[in-house]
Parts: C-alpha cells; sequence; structure tokens
C-alpha cells in the first residue's frame, strides 16, 4: 500500500508540474499575444506552417502578377461598404481620389518637408474628415500615393507633378514621383502593393481594427496603423537590408561580415519572420519581379549578384548558429531591392510600404465595424498588491 502510494503521489505532482509549465508556457506565448485569436476575418489568411498567403480567397502566387492592386482592392471591399466596387469602378474613384488630394497639396510647409516621409504622410490625412464611408475610404488610398510621391519631388527641390487620369495606382504613384512609369516598372510596383496590400492580424492592423472597434473613423484607424508601422520592428527594416549590402559591399566579404554580425547577437535584416516557419511566400513574388526588371537599366548585376550571395550565406550561417530556430528570407529583402531598382529612397519605403497596406488597414477597420465588438483584453496583474 506504502508503493501505491507513493506512485500515486509522484502522478499527482507530475500532473500539477505539467499543469503548472502548460500554463507559464501559455503565459509566455500570450506576451506578444502569439496564438491568441483576436478577430475573425474573410480578408487574408496567413499560413506559417506551410508559407501560404491567402488574399480575398485566392492564394498571393495566382494575384501578384495577374491582379492589378485595383482588382484585389475591390475583392477586399466586398461587403464592406454599402455597395460592390468592380476593378473598373475602383480604378476611376481612385483615379479621381487622386486628383481631388492633389488639390490640397498647397497645405505643404517647410515643416512637413522636414519630417521624415511616414511622420509626414500622418501629419497630412490628420486633417481629413474623420468619415467611415467609402468616399474616404479611397481618399485615403489615393492621398498616400499621392502625398508620398509629392514628399519626394518636394525633398528634390522639383516641382509636383499632376496625377493623370485614368492611369492605375501603381503607374500614376511612379509618374508622380518623377521615376519611370514604363509597363515594366508600373507592373513591378503593382507587384508590390498586391503582394503586401493585406498580411493577417500584423501589428498595424491589429491597430487600425482596435481604433475601428470603437466607432472611430476611419481616418483615425489609418493614423494608428501608420504610428504601428513606423516603428522598426514592424515597418522599418527594407532600409537596413540596403544598408547591410553596402557595408559587405564585395562578396568576397559577405562570409566573414556575417558571422561577425551573428557573433554579436545582431540580427540580419531580411530574415526570419513571426509566423513564417518555412520561406515567406512574398519574398519569392518580389525576387519574381526583380527578375523582370534585370533586362532594364534599373538595377546593377553586381547588386543582383551580391545580393543572391548574401542571402545564399546569410542562410547557412542562421541555420548553423540556430539549427533549432528555422529562419528564412522574409519580404524585406526582396523589398528593399525592389524598391530601390524603381527609385525610391530608403528613406521612403516604410511609407511606399503604408500605400500598399492602407487598403488592408480600411478593409479590416470596415469589417470590425461590421462584424466586431470593442476590443478590451485582460492584464495580468504583476505589481504589488496592498493588504
Amino acid at each position: 500500500m506504502l508503493i501505491l502510494k507513493i506512485k500515486i503521489d509522484l502522478l499527482i505532482e507530475n500532473y500539477r508540474f505539467g499543469l503548472e509549465v502548460k500554463i507559464i508556457w501559455s503565459y509566455i506565448m500570450s506576451i506578444g499575444l502569439d496564438n491568441v485569436v483576436a478577430a475573425e476575418t474573410k480578408l487574408s489568411h496567413v499560413d506559417g506552417e506551410r508559407g501560404r498567403l491567402i488574399i480575398g480567397g485566392k492564394l498571393l502566387d495566382d494575384l501578384a502578377f495577374s491582379q492589378d492592386y485595383e482588382t484585389v482592392l475591390s475583392s477586399l471591399f466586398q461587403g464592406q461598404f454599402n455597395r460592390e466596387f468592380t476593378p473598373a469602378e475602383v480604378n476611376t474613384l481612385l483615379s479621381e481620389a487622386r486628383q481631388d488630394v492633389f488639390l490640397e497639396l498647397s497645405q505643404f510647409d517647410q515643416h512637413l518637408i522636414n519630417l521624415t516621409s511616414i511622420d509626414a504622410l500622418r501629419s497630412l490625412i490628420s486633417r481629413f474628415s474623420d468619415e467611415n464611408n467609402a468616399a474616404t475610404a479611397f481618399k485615403l488610398i489615393a492621398a498616400l500615393g499621392v502625398f508620398t510621391s509629392a514628399l519626394i519631388r518636394k525633398r528634390q527641390g522639383e516641382p509636383l507633378i499632376t496625377p493623370q487620369p485614368g492611369l492605375n495606382h501603381a503607374t500614376d504613384i511612379l509618374q508622380m514621383a518623377g521615376l519611370d512609369y514604363s509597363d515594366i516598372h508600373s507592373r513591378a510596383l503593382n507587384t508590390y502593393l498586391v503582394t503586401i496590400i493585406d498580411h493577417g492580424l500584423n501589428a498595424s492592423t491589429f491597430a487600425s481594427r482596435v481604433i475601428a472597434s470603437t466607432k472611430s473613423g476611419l481616418v483615425s484607424s489609418v493614423i494608428a496603423a501608420i504610428s504601428a508601422l513606423k516603428g522598426p520592428l514592424h515597418g522599418g527594416a527594407p532600409g537596413p537590408v540596403l544598408d547591410m549590402l553596402d557595408d559587405i559591399d564585395n562578396p568576397e566579404n559577405a562570409k566573414s561580415w556575417l558571422q561577425n554580425a551573428l557573433s554579436r547577437n545582431e540580427r540580419l535584416m531580411g530574415f526570419g519572420h513571426r509566423v513564417y516557419k518555412v520561406r515567406d511566400p512574398r519574398a519569392d513574388a518580389l525576387k519574381r519581379a526583380i527578375s523582370t526588371l534585370q533586362d532594364s537599366a534599373s538595377i546593377s548585376g553586381h547588386r543582383l549578384a551580391l545580393a543572391a550571395i548574401v542571402e545564399e550565406l546569410a542562410l547557412q550561417a542562421l541555420k548553423e548558429k540556430k539549427p533549432d530556430h528555422p529562419l528564412h528570407t522574409n519580404v524585406e529583402f526582396y523589398t528593399a531591392l525592389l524598391l530601390e531598382a524603381l527609385g525610391f529612397d530608403r528613406e521612403d519605403f516604410t511609407s511606399i510600404f503604408a500605400v500598399g497596406r492602407v487598403g488592408g488597414w480600411i478593409a479590416h477597420a470596415r469589417e470590425q465595424i461590421i462584424n466586431g465588438r470593442l476590443i478590451r483584453p485582460k492584464s495580468h496583474y504583476i505589481g504589488i498588491l496592498p493588504d
């Protein structure tokens, strides 16, 4: 009987220990809301285990090179307003909105030009009326494109370029920025805008939904999203990818540079993702988009060769250093190369990201307004308890 009692006591202790471990692990994982379901959505799904991104019911692979930004936007806006919008209608409404927003550029002042691009965007759209309707949605999407292009021109000391009626969003952004907007470049930027239009409940999208859950307007939701995006842990990584390539400079330096960075426990920019356990599908889409520019003078062979070697050696070094923690190429690595090839300065990369993602932010905000409730999670108090 004594032996039986000892066995039972051990089982009970093991059960309690196992339960405590599960509770502690659950708490640790919930600190960043990992594995916590905070919303139901029909907009996008990130399958981190299989490396798949579904946007509006379709795989990214089926959208990135076959659909215009306007077409994907029309699918995300289905059921979000009191009417549906065809891709052609979205094209027309965005074109008209860009022309209307351009008239508001007289509000530019030197203070705005001196701000970072993303801070200037946030300041400019804060002047809009904070409504929850389709007109505001299209105005916001147009504004981020118009204002980003105008800021580029202003900082260069060049005159502003007016929007051209009838162009699609990607093409008009390039031409307003004074960049090459030939078909090959426009298609490449369009691929980028489609690729990053939505990506599950990332930090900026969650911020947008939180604000929307209070029944505030779309302008407030987008301002919150921009404020989250500008943080270096969310939207600020593509620029440092180019800084890394600049520092390495030559393929012969790549291996030692990467090993030295890892020995200092520095993060290799453009590698690893919070959700993806395999390769980020957006990286492949943008790598393919870059390949379409190789025959033009947009990207140098040296830059591409260096990037290819850095990617290969970085993946190898990460695998050796962290064999149990899979780290793969993410969207930031090829975002940096693509936007640089299109002529954008790295200081504008976060703003260009916002130009594409704003459609997803608004779709999520509307979905939250229509189907959700006030987002009010609990916190776990770890402070001092009074007697």
